[in-house]
């Protein structure tokens, strides 16, 4: 279930913001990360993530495996290898899962029309393709809600009580081209329940100005490789949609 712990640390922040998912979703998602609590019920309110739950679906049915698997949910967020090798028709099932969900049938048929050879069931490669909103109408895409919503990496600087500064690169778009820029420092939101331990000089994801987790390892370079091949192919889609740039996906703010 470490899968779902996981996911519910990615997802805490939209869930408050009401951007996805059930609104009552935020306190039980809480409890799992921090108390490995009703795990189960924060399965269920996650698949229930208008956005997110296709994805994880689509990259399991492809390895034989659960959902919220770790490594599933880890592809997803992160990046790790099952997300090679992707195909078209297999997006195009995402797609029309996600139609199921409230993106409108209109999009998901252009969308359709524009997808590159490899597409990625990675959350950059929703952020920059798909949308920001497109499913549940809740925001719109701007270059500022994709640099939220995108899951991206900063050093941690300072850390204050309910805050953190830290010092990453930033989401732009050059010649209609997305890329990641020069670093840049913020202030991001911090939970030391949900990163105990968390020391200046540690590398956080960070997820609509949250930090969501404390990347070790080799999760660092892969969520930097698996952004850039993101980013890539949704550019390369763009360029193959007519008079579309990398900012016009997704409806109008409500």
């Amino acid at each position: 279930m470490e899968g779902v712990r996981l996911g519910a640390r990615f997802s805490l922040a939209t869930n408050r913001l009401k951007y996805c998912g059930p609104s009552d979703a935020e306190p039980l998602l809480y409890r799992a990360v921090v108390d490995g609590e009703e795990l189960d019920a924060a399965a269920a309110a996650l698949g229930r993530f208008e956005a997110l739950f296709p994805y994880l679906e689509a990259i399991a049915r492809r390895h034989g495996l659960s959902p919220f698997d770790h490594e599933v949910v880890e592809a997803y967020w992160v990046g790790n290898p099952l997300l090679d090798g992707f195909g078209q028709e297999e997006f195009d099932g995402i797609l029309a899962a996600l139609v199921r969900r409230g993106l409108p049938g209109f999009v998901a048929r252009e969308l359709s029309r524009s997808l590159p050879p490899h597409p990625l069931p990675h959350h950059v490669f929703h952020v920059a393709f798909v949308g920001v909103g497109a499913v549940t109408g809740h925001v719109a895409t701007t270059l500022a809600t994709m640099e939220s919503c995108r899951p991206s990496w900063g050093v941690v600087e300072r850390i204050g009580a309910d805050e953190l500064v830290v010092r990453g690169p930033r989401l732009a778009a050059a010649s209609e081209a997305l890329l990641l820029a020069g670093e840049a420092t913020r202030v991001v939101g911090y939970d030391p329940k949900l990163l105990p331990g968390l020391a200046v000089g540690d590398t956080v994801a960070i997820h609509w100005d949250w930090a969501a987790l404390r990347l070790a390892g080799d999760e660092l370079e892969r969520l930097r490789r698996y952004t850039l091949r993101s980013l890539e192919e949704a550019n390369a889609a763009h360029r193959r949609a007519v008079g579309c740039s990398p900012t016009s996906r997704g409806p109008p703010a409500p």
